[in-house]
């Protein structure tokens, strides 16, 4: 430090008063002794997004060729890894492959239109033939099998349906109507409801209207009176036999 608190010349050099004394500042008024310098300040790294995720085939060719012209001629980009050159080749052959998959879509598309209506064309004429050999042959399954076909299967008579089963009665939603359901019994056409007020005699029953399915709701009937009810399948054969019965008070 030179004392007296002046710059001085010594050997000939400038030596500046009070450099090292703490707390004092230049003549622009910052400390000597400045305790936090300004800080350099990091300059963001920008990243490339390519948006290729989620393109069709015909968009991400699109996409590449647009970003391969745009980097043609580039000062900004002098030696690009892929170069442009093998860039520009792996499009090229992407667009050709591409063109040659939609060419073999749609020519598999019209072979199959073909071959369905060559199909269609070979059924008319087996069935035509088939036509032929029946009258032919005249109802003899020898000579039918002897033209390499099948004879259809003698249809079995029709017999009455199964008794039903679980017949069951609960209260309906509405006052004066009871819910029936019971299985349903195959080849059944329909299927007759009766009821019985109680007691049940041979001549209390009455016909209720007939469901086609397994279950019906009867409407009308008064409320506080216990009722019987019993159900049979109908087909083309007949009827069947009667359920057990069952019964229910009316709400």
């Amino acid at each position: 430090m030179v004392p007296g608190g002046e710059n001085q010349t010594v050997n000939n050099r400038l030596v500046m008063a009070n450099y090292d004394a703490p707390a004092l500042m230049y003549d622009s008024g910052v400390l000597y002794d400045e305790a936090n310098p300004p800080q350099s300040v990091k300059k963001r790294m920008a990243k490339t997004k390519l948006n290729l995720k989620g393109l069709s085939d015909v968009q991400v060719i699109q996409q590449c060729t647009n970003i391969k012209t745009a980097m043609t001629g580039n000062a900004n980009f002098a030696t690009p890894t892929p170069s442009l050159t093998a860039f520009g080749t792996l499009i090229t052959t992407a667009q050709t492959d591409l063109t040659a998959s939609d060419n073999a879509a749609t020519a598999s598309k019209q072979a199959t239109a073909t071959k369905d209506t060559a199909i269609a064309a070979l059924l008319a004429a087996a069935a035509q033939l088939a036509t032929y050999v029946e009258l032919t042959a005249n109802g003899d399954e020898t000579k039918i099998m002897s033209a390499g076909m099948q004879v259809r299967a003698s249809s079995s008579a029709a017999t009455t349906p199964n008794q039903v089963m679980n017949l069951s009665i609960t209260s309906g939603d509405s006052a004066g109507e009871l819910d029936l359901q019971w299985d349903p019994i195959p080849g059944a056409k329909s299927y007759e409801v009766q009821l019985s007020p109680d007691p049940v005699t041979a001549t209390s029953w009455s016909g209720q209207p007939s469901p086609t399915k397994s279950k019906t709701a009867i409407f009308g009937l008064t409320s506080g009176a216990r009722m019987w009810a019993r159900v049979r399948a109908v087909n083309p054969a007949g009827q069947g036999a009667w359920s057990d019965v069952a019964t229910k008070i009316v709400p």
